[in-house]
């Protein structure tokens, strides 16, 4: 066999894994979406769901993974950045260094029920939070910063010496240089990092289920004050959210219509993955172009 011919079974043999794969994920997807598409209704999304008769909607676990979501990157992103700009911009390479970014490829790689379980003995326990929005958000905030301060340290990275050094040149210093140039040069890197990272906290459900909790109080759409019980900004509450409901009704759920509730919420998590991703590339594209005027 010469070797035009191995090159040409090679590329070929290529082609028919990543077809493959392919047809697997879009099978995967079709099918979720498409048997979810027909519980899909404006009633179903807005209104809150039933535990023993049928006609339930997701409306109060939809808008508690959107609040968590909101809380989680409000907490992780300072941190994340300050963590990323100081590794990539300010920290010597050394064996302390290493240690560091080690410590952050291991954390991202735990479990999510481990991550779980530690939000639920420190946030829930210790702390006394109880099941409630706020242990839900620093739990993911643990599960979160590990990947979001290695996407931004990698985003800097990316930026061009010669940036650095002709901030240096104009006479602004180290920390100007790093705000006034080297961020917005890396920003859409990072907004497409922090558009995937939150696709990701969206349909997370281990680590909540010991955290944020498996119930969803009744809310008053109407009362905004977040010292309200019922208030659907009050952060000390118990909060079901989407992933963590598809996984009750799975598991335990009685009512009537358990499996067509339970195929249209994961249809609206599917497609809200695929539309943090979509928006991801769409944002980190149209920020380039601006930027750099392509």
């Amino acid at each position: 066999m010469n070797s035009k011919v191995s090159n040409q079974i090679a590329i070929a043999t290529l082609y028919v894994i990543a077809s493959t794969i392919v047809v697997i994920l879009a099978a995967l997807l079709g099918y979720i979406i498409i048997s979810g598409l027909p519980a899909l209704s404006w009633h179903f999304l807005t209104s809150p769901a039933k535990a023993f008769t049928a006609g339930g909607g997701i409306g109060i676990q939809l808008f508690n993974s959107f609040y968590l979501l909101i809380l989680t990157m409000i907490i992780s992103f300072p941190i994340a950045l300050g963590a990323g700009i100081y590794l990539n911009e300010y920290a010597k390479q050394n064996w302390l260094t290493s240690l560091v970014r080690t410590a952050i490829e291991i954390l991202s790689s735990l479990p999510s029920v481990v991550v779980g379980l530690f939000g639920f003995l420190v946030f829930v326990v210790q702390f006394g939070f109880g099941f409630s929005i706020l242990s839900g958000a620093f739990a993911l905030t643990f599960f979160n910063l590990p990947l979001l301060t290695r996407s931004i340290e990698e985003a800097l990275a990316a930026v061009p010496d010669e940036q650095r050094e002709g901030g240096l040149a104009l006479g602004l210093s180290k920390w100007e240089t790093v705000l006034h140039i080297i961020v917005p040069a890396a920003l859409p890197t990072i907004l497409t990092g922090v558009i995937l990272s939150a696709g990701r906290i969206f349909g997370e459900a281990a680590a909540l289920i010991f955290t944020a909790g498996q119930s969803a109080p009744a809310l008053n759409f109407t009362d905004w004050n977040p010292f309200n019980i019922s208030s659907p900004l009050n952060p000390m509450r118990p909060a079901e959210t989407l992933a963590v409901h598809i996984w009750k009704i799975n598991s335990e759920g009685i009512m009537p219509d358990a499996k067509a509730i339970s195929s249209g919420a994961s249809a609206v998590l599917v497609i809200s993955v695929l539309g943090f991703n979509l928006l991801a590339r769409f944002v980190g594209h149209r920020l380039f172009k601006r930027l750099t005027a392509g």
